[in-house]
């Protein structure tokens, strides 16, 4: 079992973002939760960069995952995108991005100032943005900066 402790740097990309609705990362328990806005956000894309702590290996050898920004049991670790209309009637919803698929191949091959990055495409069905849990359209790959 690895017995590794770091930060990880991630980035998450959301592709093909819904015109008018704001989104943000969620940091902590929903309760007391603190929303990052993206580091990077044009009409095609938003970027999320944030770290994660990689903490050894969970008993099926993938990395354990720890931080403020994740979310869920150790097999089954997320992190939440909360979305909301900035204009026109109320909505809101999460975008749950999975973890899961985080492996040692991709962390151990990166290079300094690197970071894994992953996308998703941000319109659901109806044209509303996606909600609930979201397919990875990329797998996790090295990303610079």
């Amino acid at each position: 079992m690895r017995a590794d402790r770091f930060e990880l740097p991630l980035r998450i990309v959301v592709d093909h973002p819904v015109p008018g609705f704001a989104m943000a990362l969620q940091q902590g328990a929903t309760a007391k939760a603190v929303l990052l806005p993206p580091a990077r956000r044009s009409a095609d894309a938003q970027a999320f960069d944030f770290a994660v702590t990689v903490d050894g290996a969970l008993p099926d050898g993938r990395p354990r995952l720890l931080g403020p920004c994740v979310q869920g049991p150790p097999a089954g670790r997320f992190v939440y995108l909360c979305i909301h209309g900035e204009s026109g009637p109320a909505w809101t919803g999460r975008a749950k991005v999975p973890l899961k698929d985080l492996g040692w191949a991709a962390i151990e091959a990166l290079k300094s100032g690197e970071r894994l990055c992953a996308h998703y495409n941000g319109t659901g069905r109806g044209g509303v943005p996606a909600c609930a849990t979201v397919r990875l359209t990329r797998d996790w790959a090295a990303a610079s900066g």
